[in-house]
């Protein structure tokens, strides 16, 4: 049998970031909990800031009937001339029964006494209680809080707690909160608790009160009306996705409403009034013709036909926020960009200063500079940039937004007369921060990323700070993962043992093998492919980044592609027989001894693929596997360990040439299909 069920627990507003944090193993946890009680079905999961709710349209009644085995000792122990052993009789006690009660089954070939329970469903009403403090409990939200005299926490305190089954209270108490048929609908239209007849008669009754409760609704209201602004003022509102999730994490009834700000402030940078709005005040910034204009858009929680006061306290509230940041800006213009002060800014213990930092990267550059010899730009200009990239640490306004760190850099810079090319490479140089973050948009910026980066991964290395686990509290995966990224755009020439080796002369003593394996175990997780084509290349030595990837790429389009299965088996053949012979030396192949046609056939073809310069790898590996055919017919037709010595080695000297040709590619033994 089956009921509706409503699960209702009341809040304290809650905090929008540590709610969607967690809110991917709100449902999971409750799942888990249903599963191990044999009560789960289906349901929804339902929030405001002021209430997380679970409603069941269909509820079992009564638990599903279970069974529970216990298996004990062997007969042979059990029992002793006819009389149960105290191993037999400790399991009888175990399973809370009398000795006769106890039978035997065979398991894993062996006699051994045994004991079924049948237990019988209890009914869900009784069991409700326990099922939601636990599943209230096992949400971690990380801080937690203490109200009244409890000794217990949670994110926020519990004000009511409603739970029905079908129209009927289920008794229960949480946090020292009973149950009750009621809910509180929105302040404004009601401040006080309102009963509910019935499970179903309480989304009306949300809805009357000025609750959306479902979020995709909310989420869909405030985009609507977004549009709607859009069109009636000829402006373009921008969406931050995590800023949406967050205003509708904290509102019941959005209203998207137009406000704005005195044209002076528009003397900031566009990023400065940005961050200040999204940050403190969770307003939307507007465009005009792409340019931001003196407006913002504030997601209101009020029930009224007049928002006037809203928009008034809001503009109100804004104004001394981006007041701030026009003095913080002055000051920081009056200072100038200066690293005098970063000598005593500390990077890490035993890495000195940031300006040391600074030193170290200045070095990098120099070296990538001399490396990659960049036309366009001179190596004065990629010094300068590297020199003043971290001099906006230390000013007001990156005092005040971190986040702004770079960008504050480059308007500095500009404004004290430095190049746009150094202004744009201080500003891009913590590119790329992120998976789906933009890559440093000329060679100057990408050199300067690449050395702040090197510095950090060899720096930390030579002090022995290394990741452990999901620990990384200096993004040393990410940066791993930026230089990956970098120097496949502009294709720089990157082999990982070389470079590690080189620059580690700047560094205390440390084994680069590990910062090689670092790399390597990145580079694992960075390539969205089956991980044996990867460690298939890996094998073969290769640590030069850009030819690592088209490699990687390369390999891949083969495995993907129609018939691979079948030339992987030949090919697997190929290496079997090649696995014996020494690949690092050259592979002197007799035409003279060859004795089938089978040999002088597939020689003849060999020699035609590598002859030709190939413009991929792909095409390359395409046309090696092409060989297939011939190396079918070769070991249809010949018997590769002849008794003739010279003819035998001549023969294997011909299957790990070519085996030899593709392991300058990948090792495609090391395929797993």
């Amino acid at each position: 049998m089956f009921k509706s069920l409503l699960i209702e627990i009341g809040v304290e507003e809650l905090p929008a970031v540590p709610l969607l944090k967690e809110l991917k193993n709100i449902e999971k946890r409750y799942v888990d909990i249903l599963e191990k009680q044999s009560l789960l079905g289906e349901f929804e999961f339902h929030y405001t800031p002021r209430r997380l709710v679970l409603w069941h349209r269909e509820f079992k009644t009564l638990q599903d009937d279970s069974v529970e085995e216990f298996f004990g000792a062997p007969v042979a122990v059990a029992f002793k001339d006819g009389e149960a052993t105290p191993a037999a009789l400790g399991f009888a006690k175990k399973c809370g029964v009398l000795m006769s009660e106890i039978s035997t089954t065979v398991k894993d070939g062996r006699e051994i006494i045994y004991y079924k329970k049948e237990l019988k469903g209890a009914p869900s009403v009784e069991l409700l209680p326990t099922i939601i403090d636990e599943w209230i409990k096992s949400l971690d939200f990380g801080k937690s809080m203490r109200w009244g005299s409890l000794k217990e926490s949670f994110i926020r305190p519990i004000r009511w707690v409603n739970v029905m089954l079908n129209d009927e209270l289920v008794e229960m108490e949480l946090f020292g909160k009973k149950s009750s048929k009621v809910t509180f609908v929105h302040r404004i239209s009601n401040f006080e608790a309102v009963s509910v007849s019935g499970a179903r008669d309480y989304f009306e009754l949300l809805k009357k009160g000025g609750v959306t409760l479902f979020a995709d609704e909310r989420r869909e209201k405030i985009l609507s009306d977004f549009a709607k602004l859009e069109e009636k003022n000829g402006i373009k509102i921008e969406i931050d996705e995590d800023l949406l999730e967050e205003v509708v994490a904290i509102t019941e009834h959005p209203t998207p409403l137009l406000g704005s700000f005195d044209k002076e402030f528009l003397r900031l940078p566009p990023e400065v009034i940005i961050t200040s709005m999204k940050e403190h005040q969770r307003y939307f910034p507007v465009f005009k013709d792409g340019k931001l204009i003196n407006k913002f858009v504030v997601v209101s929680n009020a029930l009224t036909d007049d928002f006037s006061k809203v928009i008034e306290g809001n503009e109100r509230v804004l104004r001394p926020r981006l007041s701030d940041g026009l003095f913080f800006y002055d000051n920081d213009l009056k200072k100038g960009l200066s690293t005098t002060e970063l000598e005593k800014v500390a990077f890490f213990n035993g890495l000195g200063s940031v300006a040391d930092k600074i030193e170290r990267e200045k070095k990098i550059a120099n070296l990538l500079f001399e490396i990659y010899k960049p036309a366009g730009f001179e190596n004065s200009l990629l010094q300068r940039a590297v020199l003043l990239a971290k001099a906006d640490l230390t000013s007001e306004m990156v005092y005040e937004f971190t986040e702004l760190q770079g960008i504050m850099g480059c308007y500095y810079a500009l404004e004290q007369g430095e190049s746009a090319e150094v202004a744009l490479a201080i500003k891009e140089q913590y590119l790329p921060n992120g998976e789906d973050s933009p890559l440093p948009s000329t060679l100057m910026s990408a050199i300067v990323a690449m050395s702040l980066k090197l510095d950090t991964l060899l720096g930390l290395f030579s002090v022995n700070q290394i990741p452990t686990g999901s620990r990384d509290p200096f993004a040393l995966r990410r940066a791993v993962n930026g230089l990956v990224r970098i120097v496949e755009k502009y294709e720089l020439e990157f082999d990982i043992v070389k470079t590690m080796d080189l620059l580690s002369k700047n560094y205390s003593d440390f084994d680069t093998k590990k910062l090689e394996i670092f790399f390597l175990e990145r580079i694992k997780q960075f390539y969205k492919v089956n991980p044996s084509i990867i460690e298939a290349v890996f094998v073969t030595g290769e640590r030069e980044l850009v030819a690592m990837g088209k490699k990687i790429y390369a390999l891949n389009t083969m495995v993907n592609s129609e018939g691979f299965s079948e030339a992987f088996s030949t090919f697997k053949r190929v290496s079997n027989i090649t696995k014996d012979i020494d690949l690092s030396v050259d592979l002197s192949v007799d035409a003279k001894l060859f004795e089938e046609e089978a040999e002088r056939s597939l020689d003849r073809r060999y020699k035609e693929v590598v002859s030709v310069k190939y413009n991929s790898y792909e095409e390359e590996l395409d046309a090696l596997l092409g060989l297939k055919p011939e190396l079918d017919t070769f070991f249809e037709s010949v018997m590769v360990n002849a008794e003739n010595e010279s003819v035998k080695n001549n023969r294997k000297a011909l299957v790990g040439s070519i085996y030899k040709s593709i392991l300058k590619i990948a090792d495609i033994k090391e395929i797993t299909i």
